[in-house]
C-alpha cells in the first residue's frame, strides 16, 4: 500500500519537520487580513537608480487618475496594449485591461524626465523598474496614477510587474502616461519564445524573500515576489516571455487539506480572471514552445479527511495520475504538437508523475517529458518552509541547463 505522507515537510537535512502550508488555509489567513486593510493602505518604497547613463533618485507623487495630467492618448484598453508589451493573460475592459494571475509584466518605452503608471488595484503589490533597476515597490496602490520623476530627459524603459497573488480581487492597468514634454514611445517588441509555468505556492514564490518561515499577518503578501520565483528568473535567463499561471494551495484533483471540495487547479486554469466564474481567456497568439507543469504538492501534503471522494492513498494517487494525463492532453490540444511540455516531479508524488510522462511518451508523444526536482541544497526558508529566494535561484539554474538539453529549436 502506497504510504500518504503527513502533513509536513522534512528538511533537506532530514531533521526538524513542520507544517506545510504550502497552501491555501495559509494563504487565506493572509489574503483575509490584506483584504481588510487594503482600501486604508498605500504604500510607496523609493529606491535610488543604481547605475547606467540615466542614474537617478526617483521621487514619487500620487494622483487620482481622474487628476492625471500626463499624456496617454485616448484609445482605450487598445491604446493600452499598443503601447505597453505584455505577455500575460489579461482582458480588455473599456479603457484598461485587466488581470488576476500573479507574475504578470507590462513593460514600455517612453521619452522624458518621468513616467506615470496608471493603476486600480487594492489588492496586490507591484515592482517599478527604469531601465532595469527596481525603483519603487508599491503596496496595494489603490486607483492612482503613480509618478515616477527625477529622471535625466532621454529615452527610458520601464517596467511594471505584479509580485503577489490575489485570486479573489481583479487588478486594472491603465497604462504608461508621459510627463509634460515628454512622449510614450512604441512598446518593447514580444520576444520569440514564451514559456508557461503551472502550479501552486512554490511556482508563485509565496513568502520567498521572507526572512523568517513565520510570516503572521500579511507578511506572506507583502513578501510574495514572484518576479523572483524560478520560472521567472528560468524565463529571463532563456530570453523568454513567460506566464506563470500559480495558485497556491490548489493540487491536481485536491486541494491542500482537502479544501473547497470539488475544486482543483483545473477549475481555473482556463481563466483570466480567476475570482469570475466561467471566464475563459483567449490564448491569441500565446502558443509557448515550453510549458512546464509543477503540481501534487497538495494533493498529497496532508491525509486524507474523512468525506473525502478518495478512501485510500492509493485510489488519491490513481485519481491524480488519469486527471494529470487529461491535462496534458489539454495542454497538447490547446498548443500543439510542437509544444514541449515538462512534467516535474518531487517527494511523494515524483513516481506518479514520471508514470504519466511514460504513458504519454509510450503512446507516441515524445514532447512529454519529466524533470525530477531534486531538494538537496535548498533552505526552504520561506514563509512556512516555503523555497526562499535562494532555493528559487538554484531551482532555475539547474531547470535551465535541462532545459538548454531539451532540443527546442528556438
Amino acid at each position: 500500500m502506497r504510504a500518504l505522507p503527513p502533513a509536513r515537510n522534512e528538511s533537506p537535512t532530514g531533521g526538524r519537520r513542520t507544517r506545510a502550508r504550502s497552501g491555501w488555509r495559509a494563504l487565506a489567513v493572509a489574503l483575509t487580513a490584506v483584504t481588510a486593510i487594503a482600501a486604508a493602505v498605500t504604500t510607496i518604497t523609493t529606491i535610488p537608480v543604481a547605475g547606467g547613463a540615466h542614474a537617478a533618485t526617483i521621487t514619487t507623487s500620487i494622483a487620482t487618475t481622474s487628476d492625471s495630467t500626463g499624456h496617454r492618448g485616448h484609445g482605450g484598453a487598445s491604446d493600452v496594449l499598443s503601447q505597453a508589451h505584455t505577455a500575460g493573460r489579461v482582458k480588455v475592459s473599456g479603457d484598461t485591461v485587466q488581470y488576476s494571475w500573479p507574475g504578470i509584466y507590462f513593460e514600455g518605452r517612453f521619452r522624458g524626465a518621468g513616467v506615470g503608471i496608471v493603476l486600480n488595484d487594492s489588492a496586490a503589490d507591484y515592482d517599478v523598474q527604469v531601465d532595469g533597476a527596481t525603483v519603487a515597490t508599491l503596496v496595494t496602490p489603490g486607483q492612482a496614477t503613480r509618478w515616477v520623476t527625477g529622471l535625466s530627459d532621454a529615452e527610458h524603459t520601464v517596467r511594471l510587474v505584479k509580485r503577489n497573488e490575489s485570486p479573489w480581487s481583479t487588478s486594472e492597468f491603465g497604462g504608461f502616461v508621459a510627463v509634460p514634454g515628454g512622449a510614450i514611445l512604441t512598446r518593447p517588441a514580444a520576444r520569440s519564445r514564451q514559456i508557461e509555468f503551472i502550479g501552486d505556492s512554490l511556482t508563485v514564490g509565496y513568502g520567498n524573500t521572507s526572512t523568517s518561515r513565520d510570516c503572521p499577518g500579511d507578511q506572506v503578501s507583502r513578501t510574495t515576489d514572484t518576479d523572483l520565483s524560478y520560472g521567472a528568473l528560468t524565463a529571463r535567463g532563456l530570453s523568454a516571455d513567460y506566464q506563470v499561471n500559480a495558485f497556491s494551495g490548489r493540487g491536481m484533483v485536491r486541494n491542500y487539506n482537502g479544501s473547497d471540495p470539488g475544486t482543483s487547479y483545473r477549475t481555473y486554469y482556463d481563466r483570466a480572471l480567476l475570482n469570475v466564474a466561467g471566464d475563459v481567456w483567449d490564448p491569441g497568439t500565446w502558443r509557448p514552445q515550453l510549458v512546464v507543469v509543477y503540481l501534487g504538492t497538495n494533493d498529497f501534503s496532508t491525509a486524507l479527511n474523512p468525506g473525502e471522494p478518495w478512501t485510500t492513498p492509493d485510489s488519491l494517487a490513481a485519481a491524480y495520475r488519469t486527471a494529470y494525463s487529461d491535462f496534458v492532453q489539454k495542454l497538447r490540444t490547446r498548443y500543439g504538437t510542437g509544444t514541449t511540455i515538462v512534467a516535474i516531479g518531487a517527494g511523494s508524488f515524483a513516481d506518479d508523475v514520471q508514470q504519466v510522462v511514460q504513458e504519454r511518451t509510450g503512446a507516441g508523444d515524445s514532447r512529454v517529458r519529466y524533470w525530477y526536482l531534486d531538494g538537496a541544497g535548498l533552505d526552504f526558508l520561506g514563509c512556512d518552509w516555503h523555497y526562499s529566494t535562494h532555493d528559487h535561484q538554484v531551482i532555475a539554474d539547474r531547470f535551465g541547463t535541462f532545459v538548454d538539453g531539451l532540443g527546442l529549436g528556438w
